[in-house]
């Protein structure tokens, strides 16, 4: 199986891998969850009038919602920083896109309407290092066969796959 290892996938990664690879062969589960819905909610009313001065940005892969063109900032929302990690690879990725298409100088901007606070992102030297190698790992992930295992972790139990991954507990109980 090949896929294109989009910044969902990245952020995913740091998240759950199980989630990642059931995301990556196309079981979703997220239109059963109201905190999927929530999030969904924040990124679209938070900053109504965003879409006038900014650009959906397509890169095949990926689709940027708002791009800050003039300035090169990548405008990322999120419902809080409770994974801060994933969200900040998830920007880098999308800064690293831009990188392979010529655009340099970019930055990214991860906005968390409920608490109002800002988290920036740059692409270090660094990272283009280590970026590919972290896609190659995520690639094989996903082409395993097997489904990673079940973790266990405080968000599982608002994860919109918490049913699946656990319904054998429920089963037995």
């Amino acid at each position: 199986m090949k896929t294109s290892i989009t910044p969902t996938l990245v952020n995913l990664y740091h998240v759950c891998q199980r989630e990642m690879w059931l995301h990556a062969h196309g079981i979703r589960m997220e239109h059963t969850s109201e905190v999927v819905y929530e999030g969904k909610l924040i990124g679209e009313t938070t900053y109504e009038r965003r879409s006038d001065r900014y650009t959906e940005l397509d890169l095949g892969i990926a689709k940027i919602d708002f791009y800050d063109a003039k300035n090169r900032i990548v405008h990322e929302v999120k419902k809080s920083d409770k994974v801060e990690v994933a969200h900040i690879a998830q920007t880098k990725y999308y800064l690293y896109l831009l990188y392979q298409q010529g655009i340099r100088g970019t930055k990214g901007v991860i906005e968390y309407p409920k608490s109002r606070t800002t988290k920036e992102v740059q692409l270090t030297s660094d990272d283009l290092v280590k970026i590919p190698q972290l896609l190659k790992i995520i690639e094989q992930i996903i082409a395993s066969e097997q489904c990673p295992k079940r973790i266990t972790k405080h968000q599982c139990q608002v994860c919109s796959y918490f049913d699946f991954c656990w319904i054998e507990e429920a089963a037995s109980a």
